[in-house]
């Protein structure tokens, strides 16, 4: 059951924040990558408030350093190349 509306390229999105925050940190860090996007999503505090989409989540100024850096625009590996 999906707690946030996404399509196939907003997927692809939060997937190269995940691995550009965290994929140093394993899977649990990556795990609480996720999880902090989508509470953000669906959360309507005073810091996320008309953050309703995956783009406007991770592009929020401040909010993620990753979308600074190079890494983050990288095209996304294969199993193969992994």
């Amino acid at each position: 059951m999906a707690v946030v509306k996404a399509s196939t390229s907003d997927i692809d999105l939060l997937a190269r924040l995940i691995r550009a925050e965290a994929e140093g940190e394993g899977k649990q860090g990556m795990l609480m990558v996720g999880n902090v996007g989508i509470n953000r999503i669906r959360a309507n505090c005073s810091d996320f408030k008309r953050i309703r989409t995956v783009p406007q989540m991770i592009y929020q100024p401040h909010a993620f350093e990753a979308t600074t850096k190079g890494y983050f625009y990288q095209r996304a590996r294969t199993a193969e190349s992994a």
